[in-house]
């Protein structure tokens, strides 16, 4: 490979590592993607780095995705190629940034996987609340399925968020936009029992909802923690995390409402078109839909 070409690549990788002090990982990452480059642009003959057009460009990202390199790869790819010229330009070694001008071809949204109502009913109903753990546990993943809350909307819970009487939780969501959540009867007996043990053990000044056995907030890597010991305990393949319960619980609202508006107001989405991502109807119960609601799919006997 030419010096013209390999040099500067080289140059910019001394300056992440010794410079910016980047990890050996993403040093190797922003390499591989940049010696892709290279030998692409020595293919066409390209004789030196300031040449290179954005139309070029756009065909080595076309080139990358006809491989079959995802949305994701290719985006990656782009923002260190990106970061590549900026650091010619600041050393005069470039005028201008080809990949300013180039989109990466967008990323499938694939659906997040979710647990079954049999599964979530395995999970909660034989997590046996007899201890101090269990019973935080148990109330937090039937909250979680109740309302559907985000992990750090539960980590963040206090006691005066939690109204008792109108089984309603508020959460302050992403953005600092507050809404309110309801709970069912399971969530709120989880809840009660749950305070009952804790209060046992004194923490009357603790605000946080979720605490340790020691009396401190729990924080939100102890959450995925149990979450995944309760689902592997209860012999669930799949692993279990927050973000799985509360997919479920949109998931579960969706098939048995058909509610899409209220599924975005409960999960507080900005955008109607998350909610589509995060929440899925199989397509049995698409077809059920189907052949109940259409006038042209009603099946009808011959006579």
């Amino acid at each position: 490979m030419r010096n013209e070409i390999i040099n500067p690549i080289d140059d910019f990788l001394d300056n992440l590592s010794l410079q910016r002090r980047l990890s050996e990982h993403t040093v190797s990452n922003y390499r591989r993607d940049l010696l892709q480059l290279a030998e692409y642009v020595e293919q066409q003959n390209i004789s030196d780095w300031t040449v290179l057009k954005s139309s070029q460009l756009r065909q080595f990202i076309a080139f990358l995705h006809r491989k079959g390199l995802s949305g994701r790869t290719i985006q990656r790819m782009l923002s260190s190629i990106r970061s590549f010229y900026q650091f010619l330009i600041k050393f005069g070694l470039a005028e201008s940034n080809p990949a300013k001008a180039v989109q990466a071809p967008k990323s499938e949204k694939r659906l997040p996987s979710t647990l079954d109502v049999d599964q979530m009913s395995a999970l909660l109903d034989n997590t046996r609340p007899d201890t101090f753990v269990a019973a935080r546990d148990r109330a937090i993943m039937e909250l979680f399925y109740s309302s559907g809350l985000r992990l750090a909307e539960l980590a963040a819970l206090e006691l005066r968020d939690i109204d008792f009487g109108d089984h309603l939780v508020h959460v302050t969501g992403k953005g600092n936009k507050d809404r309110v959540c309801p709970f069912g009867g399971k969530a709120l007996a989880a809840l009660k029992d749950w305070l009952d043990k804790r209060d046992q053990l004194g923490f009357f000044d603790q605000p946080a909802v979720f605490i340790t056995q020691q009396g401190r907030r729990l924080g939100v890597r102890s959450i995925q923690k149990r979450l995944s010991y309760w689902g592997k305990k209860q012999g669930i393949s799949d692993r279990v995390h927050p973000h799985r319960l509360r997919h479920a619980f949109a998931s579960h609202m969706l098939e048995a409402s058909g509610d899409l508006r209220a599924v975005q107001e409960l999960l507080g989405h900005a955008d109607i078109s998350t909610t589509q991502i995060y929440t899925h109807v199989d397509f049995q119960h698409l077809a059920k839909v189907y052949d109940s609601a259409h006038p042209r799919a009603k099946k009808r006997s011959d006579s």
